[in-house]
Formats: structure tokens, sequence, C-alpha cells
């Protein structure tokens, strides 16, 4: 999907938004897919970055509580790895949204990004800017970031099925195949999200839509 740019569209990269199907999911999230670095560029707006934070209506936390959510990063938690860096599984209090014990209340996904990978503080900043503001049913909802010196950290919903990739390539016994009828509900519900962000203001163009950053949670048949 190409980027297209005027004073009214803003073209994002693949690591700001992740697609759900609702229609045969109801909670969670995965960020597992290896989204890899575009050529689209991403248009952050004039404000100061305080002032993106402070304007969102996400949890700020503390590394020390990332760190106990994910069991300090243990290699065990790691989901995947993308453009923007390594995945961890976490847990955190559904209603505080403290983090709490591995096996205990809310799943949810942390990405913690790699200073020496694709994606950096500009792509970090724009995902805060636009998922921090955007809610549509099939939208990956992000929860939470920090920030500070060198770390940068986002907490999205966790999707436990993956991507819709995954089920059609068969990649694990995990994995199963989809119907037909399966596979156009999924395509209608993207193709919802889709015309949600282009009628946004400012207007939302995805510029890597495919099936690894369409996210499941419970598949129905």
């Amino acid at each position: 999907m190409g980027a297209c740019f005027s004073n009214r569209i803003t073209a994002v990269s693949p690591s700001i938004t992740g697609f759900t199907s609702r229609s045969v999911s109801r909670s969670g999230h995965d960020i597992s897919s290896n989204s890899s670095n575009s050529s689209a560029s991403i248009s952050v707006t004039s404000r100061s970055e305080g002032e993106i934070l402070q304007s969102s209506n996400l949890k700020s936390f503390s590394y020390s509580e990332l760190r106990a959510a994910t069991r300090n990063f243990c290699p065990d938690s790691v989901l995947g790895e993308g453009g923007f860096g390594y995945v961890f599984k976490g847990w955190i209090d559904e209603h505080s949204l403290a983090a709490t014990k591995p096996g205990i209340d809310m799943i949810v996904a942390v990405k913690r990004l790699n200073q020496e990978g694709f994606q950096g503080h500009k792509e970090w900043l724009a995902e805060i800017n636009y998922l921090g503001q955007l809610h549509h049913s099939n939208l990956v909802k992000l929860i939470g970031y920090f920030f500070e010196d060198e770390h940068r950290l986002l907490v999205y919903e966790f999707m436990p099925k993956g991507s819709m990739e995954n089920h059609l390539f068969r990649r694990g016994s995990y994995y199963q195949p989809f119907s037909w009828s399966l596979r156009l509900k999924i395509a209608l519900e993207a193709a919802r999200c889709l015309a949600f962000l282009h009628s946004t203001e400012p207007k939302v163009i995805y510029c890597d839509f495919k099936t690894s950053n369409i996210l499941l949670d419970i598949v129905c048949t």
C-alpha cells in the first residue's frame, strides 16, 4: 500500500498501526509479526514531545513496573521481533494497570525500542501520537508507554492468536487453517479499520497493509 502526502494526510509506517478482526475476535494483543521498515515517512505534528505525551489518554509506566511485568524482560517472554525491537509478554492489573505476577490478571505486549534497529524515537513518538488518540474496535489498543534516557517502550493489548499470516501459512502446529468464509470476515473487518483511519482528522494512510499485520484474538469458525 503506497504512501500519499498532502497537508491534510499523514502517511504512517508499519509500526504505528495494528489491525484486529473483532468480528472473529474479542480481546487481547499479539504483536509478534516481524514488520520491517518501509520507505514511507512519518509526519509528526509540530507539537512538542511533552504536549504529545500529556494529551494522550495513556498510562505513563515506570521502567521498574515494565521490568516486573515482563519478568525483567526475560527471553522466555519474547513474543517476536520487528523493526522496532523485541516484543515481550507481560502482565498488569486490569483496573489499576500496575504490574502483576506472571499468569495473573491481564496479559499485555510490551515493545522495547532497539537503539540499533530500523526505527527510533520519531516512530515511537508518532505511535503515541496516533494510537494514543485513535480508537476503533478493529484497531489494536495502545495502553501506555515509558520514556527515560535511552529507553523507549510501548504497552499494547495482547492478541493471543497471532497474525493472519501465521494461520494462512500454518507456521507451527498451533495455527489452524481458515475457511474461506472466515477469511472474508477478517478481510471485511480490516477494511472497516482502514476506512476509519482514512476518515479521521488528520487522515491516516496505513503504509504496510498485509496479513502479518492483521492480528487476531479469539478466532471463531
